[in-house]
């Protein structure tokens, strides 16, 4: 049996090619949008100066233009150079726990394990330029088509790397080439595509548009425009590699083409004469597996001998390009995660009709507001269970910076707690907010004192580890920092409990920190100007029920007292009638 075909070097079927423009083409396409942009800005009266600028850096580097836009691209992150990591590597702060902010982090960047996301959602910020560059980002990364295209992008990168990847399992040379050589293809097409894509979307981020410059420019380089046409000629010469190879018994021979006649056309031509209807085909498909078989391999390593010249310059192309990627581009594609991995966790909240803002962010005003706000953590699970979300609103102003809630068990006095440290932990990252609007602090340090379990190897009583464990956060806190107290000294007394609270909540005063205090004690609702009342609330008619409403109004647990009371005819009326005497 003899058979002809051009070789596929790993025995399958070659990856898609990801555009069959030129680069000159692509490069002239660039330009074209480049003119339309700015032609579409001075018709709208606007200097082509902020995201319409789309092919500037392919301007002469003299030319007046070019000299006044050298803003360069370091990350879709940072305007600036990114600060280093900490040299004992991320560990999440000891407040995550306590508000759930492990949880949300969790499921944030559940299944984008590659991208190696944690890092980025435990470096909080206090740069305000940087927060906004981020905030302009996500507002870009809001608008459909902008999420769309940037997908897109991650899927090629994903396809390249999973190329990579499996050329490294490979055992033979030639099929570790070829895969090899199949990833530069994708690559340069996803990154040609990435420039055509940010030239043709309105974009109105700093970030985006430094990113658009620096991509345009690197398309445009000669090291690009050299990496895709040696691909494209490598991929034509293995493509045009002609060989037959003869099979009898249990042995085959391979050998070169010499222009043997492929009888399969004409014994097709013959046959169709005679065929009525849709006949049942019986040509057998072979599977494609992504190891080479011995036969298949051997076969290939006959090949490469008879035209050495092709695959040595394969094997010289691989040596040459090994770091073929651009390392913003490969950066950007991770980085760019950190925004839509989040987009991702908030988009079924979205279509359940709840808000997220971008919060007002300031290091010196603390007056604070929220409306529509609630625990993300808490409304993930909620959703999935299809269980209905309770919202609420606080604000700050003036003198205000403590928050005592009180009210009822179960109420929502914790779950509202966890919210306030959440939104301004969530907004010192750069990322929108649980709720319809905020104005909030920019802090230096987050810190939380929540009831932990006792142990038995812990010699310390549950009084002593609050005292010790307050004493530590009001070490280091700042008149910067957010303090989160939920419920403390609930193992003493009243009276121990009232004495107690009263001095952290007066140190908490001088330090002119911001405060939520989740207590028991009603008493320290009315410490000064600086606190404010927030109470949880019941249904009037059934107090056993709880609206997980919290409002801000003066404590009154007698009250609260007084409802059950007269609910279940415990008052002393009721059981003076019914008591005989």
């Amino acid at each position: 049996m003899s058979t002809t075909q051009p070789v596929r070097a790993a025995s399958r079927a070659a990856a898609p090619r990801e555009s069959d423009a030129s680069p000159d083409a692509a490069l002239r396409a660039l330009r074209g949008v480049d003119e339309s942009l700015r032609a579409g800005d001075r018709a709208a009266g606007r200097e082509p100066e902020g995201a319409t600028r789309a092919c500037d850096a392919l301007r002469p580097e003299g030319s007046p233009r070019a000299e006044g836009r050298r803003a360069q691209f370091y990350s879709i992150l940072f305007p600036g150079p990114a600060p280093a990591a900490p040299p004992d590597g991320e560990r999440a702060p000891d407040f995550f726990r306590d508000l759930h902010l492990d949880q949300i982090v969790e499921a944030v960047i559940a299944g984008k394990q590659e991208y190696d996301l944690s890092g980025f959602f435990l470096r909080p910020l206090r740069d305000l330029e940087t927060l906004e560059y981020r905030r302009d980002v996500m507002r870009d990364l809001e608008e459909p088509a902008v999420l769309e295209r940037i997908r897109s992008f991650a899927a090629a990168m994903r396809t390249m790397r999973s190329q990579l990847e499996t050329a490294d399992k490979l055992r033979y040379k030639e099929q570790k080439d070829a895969w090899f050589l199949d990833a530069v293809e994708i690559y340069c097409g996803a990154a040609t595509r990435l420039a055509e894509d940010l030239n043709g979307l309105r974009l109105g981020s700093r970030g985006f548009a430094l990113l658009r410059r620096y991509v345009n420019r690197y398309v445009g380089s000669d090291r690009f425009i050299t990496l895709r046409a040696e691909t494209d000629k490598v991929k034509a010469a293995l493509a045009e590699v002609p060989y037959c190879f003869l099979v009898k018994d249990s042995r085959i021979l391979v050998r070169r083409y010499e222009g043997e006649t492929d009888y399969s056309a004409d014994v097709a031509a013959t046959f169709a004469r005679f065929a009525q209807g849709a006949a049942k085909s019986y040509l057998v498909e072979f599977p494609e597996y992504t190891e080479l078989n011995h036969v298949e391999a051997a076969i290939l390593s006959k090949v490469s001998r008879l035209h050495p010249a092709v695959f040595a310059e394969l094997t010289a192309y691989c040596e040459r390009h090994g770091d073929y990627c651009d390392q913003k581009i490969a950066a950007f594609d991770r980085e760019v995660q950190f925004y839509v991995s989040y987009l991702d966790h908030i988009a079924p909240l979205q279509r359940a009709q709840l808000r997220f803002c971008h919060a007002r962010l300031s290091r010196s005003s603390k007056v604070v507001h929220a409306r529509e706000t609630f625990d993300l953590a808490l409304a993930a699970q909620m959703i999935r269970d299809d269980k209905v979300i309770v919202c609420n609103d606080f604000h700050l102003e003036g003198k205000e910076r403590i928050f005592v809630v009180s009210g009822p068990n179960q109420g929502g006095k914790t779950t509202f707690a966890r919210t306030f440290g959440q939104l301004h932990y969530l907004a010192s990252l750069g990322l929108p907010v649980p709720g319809q609007q905020a104005q909030l602090f920019l802090p230096d340090r987050i810190f939380s004192h929540f009831s932990k379990e006792e142990h038995v190897s812990d010699l310390r009583g549950k009084l002593e580890d609050d005292l010790l464990r307050v004493h530590a956060i009001l070490a280091e806190a700042t008149g910067d920092s957010v303090l989160i107290l939920n419920e403390i000294f609930v193992s003493t007394t009243l009276h121990d409990a009232i004495l107690l609270s009263r001095r952290i909540l007066e140190r908490i005063t001088k330090l002119d920190a911001l405060c939520v205090c989740v207590t028991f004690v009603d008493e320290l609702a009315s410490l000064g100007e600086q606190t404010v009342s927030m109470v949880s609330t019941v249904v009037p008619s059934n107090p056993a029920e709880r609206t997980y409403k919290v409002v801000r109004r003066p404590a009154d647990g007698l009250a609260y007292a007084m409802t059950i009371a007269e609910k279940y005819r415990l008052t002393y009326d009721c059981l003076e009638h019914r008591v005989p005497t």
